[in-house]
């Protein structure tokens, strides 16, 4: 009699088929009882660009999303925009649509003789939720220049009207102005560009390793003076208020440690880049911005940064019957 023959479709062991689960980098605690958990992963790199710290898979693509603005304003003044101070600023900027932001993009866009219909970020309200609420009882509606990228599309439309470069594709992948975005991101980065999408705001967004990220924020941050990553840098720096807004994490850590390059992104990417050439880079798997500052705080704390700001960043009660009943902590 011949013996059994074995199933057909043998299931793969359960190790084989389960992916690496990301560490927790958040915790979400209410009343004494952790309710919620934010995974993700993040990176800690050496004055000498080295990896210090390592928490999850920080080789593998994301996209930094409005982290990179900086090199993506890097690109304009490369292609030949002359920009600087609060102007260069708001390049690199996720404004939040307060009036100073407003007023200045329309200069702008008066100073090189452009149309806001021109802009191709879609209308939108204020950031800041304080300033969505001032802005909605004006009886303002959304927006280009409201939009908190328009600073940047401002700048990119600029770069190509004084190159004679088409206006109406300025965001298209193979434009001559993100070709060298394009570029400027993988030089920044060190390593190769593995995908290209489309951003929030419309225009092409480039992905590349967290380690990539914290890169690209220490070479920005420690560039020679005079060229274009470093005046970026500088002028983020010098007018972080034009970069966030006067009520965000990256306003009071540029404006409380002098030095310091700070940007965040949508989907819950942050990067830093310490003046004595640390830097970190993270991302919050579930795209939770509620994570972004107990784990900046953290990161911040474990690099040694003494100042009252890392608290303030750090604090994120939970409210329960409106008085306050737990945290969002840091769990590494």
């Amino acid at each position: 009699m011949p013996a059994p023959q074995p199933p057909q479709h043998q299931p793969a062991p359960t190790s084989a088929l389960s992916p690496v689960v990301p560490p927790v980098l958040a915790e979400v605690v209410r009343s004494g009882f952790v309710e919620g958990r934010h995974r993700g992963a993040l990176v800690v790199l050496a004055a000498d660009g080295a990896v210090e710290l390592a928490l999850g898979d920080v080789t593998a693509p994301v996209f930094p999303r409005s982290a990179n603005k900086p090199m993506q304003a890097a690109g304009v003044l490369r292609s030949g925009l002359e920009l600087a101070g609060e102007r260069l600023a708001l390049a690199a900027a996720s404004h939040s649509g307060e009036p100073f932001h407003r007023d200045l993009v329309r200069k702008m866009l008066d100073e090189y003789g452009l149309d806001p219909a021109l802009l191709q970020c879609p209308p939108d309200l204020p950031l800041d939720p304080e300033e969505r609420d001032a802005y909605l009882a004006s009886g303002e509606a959304p927006d280009r220049v409201t939009m908190n990228c328009s600073g940047k599309h401002t700048a990119m439309l600029a770069v190509c009207a004084q190159r004679g470069w088409p206006l109406e594709t300025y965001l298209d992948p193979e434009h001559p102005l993100q070709r060298t975005i394009h570029r400027v991101v993988e030089e920044a980065a060190g390593e190769p560009v593995v995908a290209v999408g489309t951003d929030g705001c419309g225009a092409p967004l480039m992905a590349i390793s967290l380690v990539g990220l914290a890169r690209a924020f220490r070479a920005f941050a420690s560039a020679e003076p005079g060229s274009a990553e470093r005046r970026v840098a500088d002028a983020m720096r010098a007018h972080p208020e034009y970069v966030a807004g006067t009520r965000r994490a990256d306003t009071w850590l540029m404006r409380e440690v002098p030095g310091t390059l700070s940007k965040m992104g949508a989907e819950a990417v942050q990067a830093v880049a310490l003046p004595d050439g640390r830097a970190l880079a993270f991302k919050v798997e579930d795209g939770a911005t509620r994570a972004l500052g107990p784990v900046l705080a953290r990161a911040l704390t474990l690099l040694g940064v003494e100042s009252p700001v890392v608290e303030r960043i750090g604090r994120t009660p939970l409210l329960g019957g409106g008085r306050e009943v737990g945290e969002i902590r840091a769990a590494f």
